[in-house]
Parts: C-alpha cells; structure tokens; sequence
C-alpha cells in the first residue's frame, strides 16, 4: 500500500504535552464495527466482560537520551547527542546519533554533564560500528549494573521528539513516562497504551473478574523514526527484543478456550502477542503489520492515538479497518481527543 494513504490533518494543539490528571480521567474512545462511542478511560472495564484476559507489557523506560563530546582529535570536541534503543549485552547498545558524520569507527565518547555524579563523573565509550540512517553501536567501559547506574546517572527520558520539540525533560517526566506496573528495565520508549492505568483501574478490572497478563517488549527508539518509503512493502523496522513466558501462554490459550478475549494494552503487547502466535517466545521481533494482516493472538486492542504516516496508524488500520479509523480520528480531532504519547485512548474491536 502507499504510505500517502495513511495520512491525516492533525492541528498542532491536538498533541499533548502533559498526560491527564489523574490518569484515569483521560478520554476513551470505543471503536466498534457499527460506530463510535465517547468514553472515560476508568470506564474501561466496563466495557470488557468477565473471562477476559488484558495482556500487558511491563518494559520499563531507563534514561536512555546522552549528550557528550567526542574525545581524541586534535583540536575538535564536537557535542555528540545519543539515543539508545537496543542492548546488545552487558556492555554494547545500539543508539541513535546525532550528528553522525562527526563519528567514525574507533571515536571515543565521553558522556556527562555538570552537576551529575557518575562515578568519575562521566561514562565513556568507543564507537565499534557505525551504520546506517545515524545508528552506530557504542561499546561501554562500565559493564552490567555498574553501565546501568551510569546510564541513569547520566541520562534523561527519551521523550518523544513530537514533545521534546516543545518543552525539555524534567523531573515530572520520570514518573509520567513510565506505567505503574513497570519493572523490566530495557526499555527507551514507553509502551504509552499503559500509562492511563491507575491502581483504582487495576482492581476494578480485578473484582470484574477481567485477568491481567504482563509480556516483555523493550521498546526501542525506531517507533518515533519517520516511514521514508513510499510503498509500505518498503519500510524496514528496527528489531526489538521480547519475552513471552510458557506459563503466560497457557493462560492465554486456557482463557481464550473458556470463551475468553485476549486485549492487549498497546501496539507494543500486540505486535509482541502477534510475533509468538501465544507459543513462548523469546528473542528479537521486526513484525511490521499492515492492513490484510490476519490476527492469530490479539482479540481487542486499547491504543493512544498515532501520528500520520506512521507504523503504528497502519498497524490499528489493519487491526479496526483504515476506513474505519479515518473516521474514529477525524471524530476524534473533532471532539477535542487529544494525542500522541501522554494524549488520550481508545478500545479498538476487530474489522468484520
């Protein structure tokens, strides 16, 4: 299919730059194959039934945006800002660099910041490949912890560029981007579908006898590149790792057997969910989905809502129908839904 085919108008104030407060209060919207229907999001459990099972992903965010100097040339200490976006072991990530062309294989890093304690007081590392489109691996000298402690020491929230655009990080962010039941760290970009869910949300879904399910996806910095391409047959995604466990499995199998539907919070448990076909599954996943896509493992969806062009609006366009959720995203800038990561939520049902 064409990229063009899934943009969309989207006024600027529509994004948001600060999530709801609480976050339960943000807005819902239900999209049905007969129509569209506004909605709180604590009414969210209201509108599953008893034997569903909500699969969540609980990544958790690490301070993952790095801003230093390149260090060994004569003459030149170039400000060098990275993202990370996938560990490759205990001591090498891939990251995102800025400004590229100031790097080569062999550079040395030094990242760190004034006022930060990090040990000496900086985290070094050696640029050991360097590849395409501004991605290079840096391998550390701290190694396991000792690099995770640095890292964070640091490190600031990767906000999305669509937010950091118009405010800079703060402290506010560490615990807004970041969904209350994450304790995997790895991730450098939140799975944001989870971030309207509060502790009253979780035990209402509880007490209706709604299950809930936690996979493993560290979301890397590739969700927020731009689709360059102009045939969707020629976008490449960027690989993230995953983890769903046996046991995880079963239940899913065992709930979907009892007349159960499995939701999953997000694109991230989605394309996770999809990429296991509920087998166990443990390892790195490209899946990209676009419409004529059949689901095997995902019955509803619960998504924020996307930016044009995106991998994510062509994924709920294959999961709801891209006519249909033209529709839901006009109703939705119409209506004053706001959008992006900290933005508002809907509850998506199957295309027919």
């Amino acid at each position: 299919m064409r990229v063009s085919d899934f943009d969309f108008d989207l006024p600027p104030e529509r994004i948001a730059l600060r999530p709801a407060n609480p976050r339960d209060s943000s807005k819902l919207l239900v999209v049905r194959p007969d129509g569209l229907e506004d909605r709180i999001f604590r009414q969210l459990p209201d509108l599953l039934r008893a034997g569903d099972v909500l699969v969540f992903n609980n990544t958790r965010v690490i301070p993952a945006a790095l801003s230093g100097h390149r260090m060994g040339r004569l003459g030149t200490t170039p400000k060098i800002e990275a993202l990370l976006h996938m560990r490759l072991d205990g001591s090498r990530w891939k990251a995102f660099v800025k400004p590229a062309k100031k790097l080569e294989k062999g550079d040395r890093v030094r990242f760190g910041a004034e006022g930060k304690v990090c040990l000496l007081g900086t985290l070094y590392a050696t640029v050991e490949e360097k590849g395409e489109a501004g991605e290079v691996t840096l391998a550390f000298d701290f190694h396991g912890p000792a690099l995770d402690e640095a890292i964070a020491a640091v490190g600031e929230m990767p906000l999305p560029p669509y937010i950091a655009g118009k405010r800079g990080t703060d402290a506010q962010d560490r615990s807004d981007y970041q969904t209350i039941y994450a304790v995997k760290e790895g991730a450098v970009a939140a799975p944001t579908a989870g971030l309207h869910f509060t502790p009253q949300v979780m035990e209402r879904l509880q007490v209706s006898g709604i299950s809930q399910e936690f996979v493993t996806l560290h979301v890397g910095a590739g969700t927020f590149l731009p689709v360059k391409a102009e045939d969707t047959r020629d976008h490449r995604m960027h690989a993230e790792w995953g983890e769903v466990t046996a046991a995880t499995c079963e239940r899913l199998k065992a709930a979907r057997a009892r007349g159960g539907r499995i939701v999953a919070v997000g694109t991230t448990s989605l394309r996770l969910l999809e990429s296991s076909g509920l087998e166990p599954f443990s390892g790195t996943t490209e899946i990209f989905i676009t419409p004529g896509y059949r689901f095997r493992a995902t019955d509803l969806l619960v998504t924020n809502f996307h930016l044009p062009k995106s991998t994510l609006f062509m994924l709920v366009s294959a999961f709801a129908g891209l006519k249909r959720m033209r529709s839901a995203y006009a109703h939705a800038i119409a209506n004053d839904y706001r959008f992006y990561s900290y933005g508002d939520s809907s509850l998506l049902f199957p295309a027919p």
